[in-house]
């Protein structure tokens, strides 16, 4: 990983640091709200937070993908990234320039919240439904697999950030393992098999949350519903008592 850091590095790295930040602060409001009434804004938001996980794990996948493809081809080469990786790791290791290693695994950590929060925005819009859906049983999945998935990247960073000599977590063996093809080999697919099985995962989520839609959707108008029939009857029903009143008034003046 080069040292020059420009400036399209450090608005990359601010960019998607923000996008996990402004995903997670949805997720919280949307775990909030749902407490309370049906509102149309709390399905938009959900749907929101899940297309930008879409869009973040299809970013955070390739670059696994690509990393693979590489070792495929050169296997006894260093770990490698791609450019644009570079370029985001770059930009967030300004915090420590210190510590080469640190802005990757930053970049991997925020990777992974990014798309932890897409699978947490499949249970909240799913959780008005009635009755087990299948779209929340496999996001349910994937929240805890894609969890611990998280807490590993979590402590491979905070093992580097405290001065560590090599990331400490299950995909370096805890640091047992020298650097060199072992750990690279051993790393790098270990990542890219648990990225690719939380991929599927939260693509089954996605086909049954497609299926389900209407069964979603039904939850978040029950509260329109009632408020667009209440408010008719209760005028309807005013109608008839006003009438009634008037009645024997009317009757009296016919037979005053």
């Amino acid at each position: 990983m080069g040292n020059v850091v420009s400036s399209w590095d450090t608005l990359g790295a601010v960019f998607l640091i923000a996008w996990a930040a402004a995903m997670w602060l949805a997720v919280i409001v949307l775990a909030l709200a749902n407490r309370g009434p049906a509102r149309p804004w709390l399905f938009k938001t959900a749907v929101a937070v899940i297309g930008l996980g879409v869009i973040g794990q299809i970013g955070h996948f390739q670059e696994h993908v690509a990393q693979t493809g590489y070792w495929v081809a050169h296997p006894y080469s260093p770990a490698w990234m791609t450019p644009w990786g570079n370029g985001l790791a770059r930009g967030m290791g300004q915090v420590d320039p210190s510590k080469p290693t640190l802005g990757m695994e930053i970049l991997h950590l925020t990777g992974n919240f990014i798309f932890l929060a897409g699978l947490v925005g499949v249970m909240q819009i799913t959780r008005r439904a009635v009755g087990g859906l299948k779209s929340r049983k496999w996001a349910k999945m994937g929240v805890w697999m894609q969890g611990m998935h998280g807490l590993e990247h979590l402590v491979l960073t905070l093992s580097v950030a405290l001065g560590a000599s090599r990331a400490i977590g299950l995909s370096t063996w805890f640091g047992l393992i020298e650097p060199g093809p072992a750990l690279v080999t051993y790393r790098v697919w270990w990542h890219f098999i648990a990225n690719l099985v939380g991929s599927v995962i939260f693509a089954v989520s996605l086909y049954h949350l497609w299926k389900e839609r209407h069964a979603v959707k039904a939850g978040y108008q029950a509260s329109g519903v009632e408020e667009s029939v209440f408010v008719p009857s209760s005028v309807s029903t005013s109608l008839p008592a006003s009438e009634e009143e008037a009645a024997p008034g009317h009757d009296l003046v016919g037979r005053a």
